[in-house]
């Protein structure tokens, strides 16, 4: 039997009531986002929103924003830097794609469903002649050592081979580079203590010579 392809494309509104059930199947401690929430989304960037299909159900999604990183660069917080996950804060005069959040269907981690929204993002970049991307990952392993070690002992063994978590694990075989720990960047986030991964991939491709080009309507 052939293999199904995970398809990605540009997220609609008509996904948003799925988006919400998937989110909340996917997540232990941290609430869905509302109905608003991904409708404004969609509004300050539809270029950056996108979904994962297999077999014509949708099994992940991808969310990002433009930002001016100089800005944000010395310590920030999830809630912050979208705006509560409004993504007023998306500024088109940015050079940097901000990675707010991927999430898979538990069921199917493993069956490539992330890679081909880390793809998905990296074609985003490339496209729209963006520097880099810069997300902060969780660390649903952390909170296993937490009283063994902090959080940044805790990345750099997993760098070093010495643990394994999936997140970090995934995002560093993709390409990102880990870059330090933001603490409190998602306090709810039980499974990671509140902290997360600053991580960064930079587009081979960008020409600072060229602006920023966004394009109406979807990418993908």
């Amino acid at each position: 039997m052939k293999a199904r392809r995970v398809r990605v494309r540009a997220t609609q509104a008509a996904d948003i009531a799925r988006l919400i059930e998937l989110q909340r199947r996917t997540y232990e401690s941290i609430a869905p986002w509302s109905a608003d929430k991904f409708r404004q989304q969609l509004e300050h960037f539809p270029q950056g929103q996108v979904v994962a299909e297999l077999g014509g159900r949708i099994v992940g999604a991808a969310s990002s924003l433009i930002v001016l990183w100089d800005e944000w660069a010395i310590g920030h917080s999830w809630r912050d830097i979208t705006d509560s996950g409004t993504f007023s804060t998306h500024n088109p005069q940015g050079r940097t794609l901000y990675g707010a959040e991927v999430f898979v269907d538990r069921t199917l981690r493993g069956m490539g469903v992330g890679r081909e929204l880390y793809r998905a993002r990296r074609r985003i970049c490339r496209a729209l002649n963006l520097k880099r991307i810069i997300a902060c990952g969780r660390l649903p392993g952390y909170a296993d050592h937490a009283k063994e070690m902090d959080a940044d002992l805790y990345c750099r063994k997993v760098l070093w081979g010495d643990l394994s978590d999936p997140v970090l694990g995934f995002q560093l075989r993709e390409g990102f580079r880990f870059c330090g720990i933001v603490d409190g960047y998602l306090p709810e986030d039980a499974e990671s203590c509140g902290y997360a991964s600053l991580i960064a991939w930079l587009n081979p491709k960008y020409d600072p010579r060229k602006p920023t080009r966004i394009p109406e309507g979807t990418i993908l």
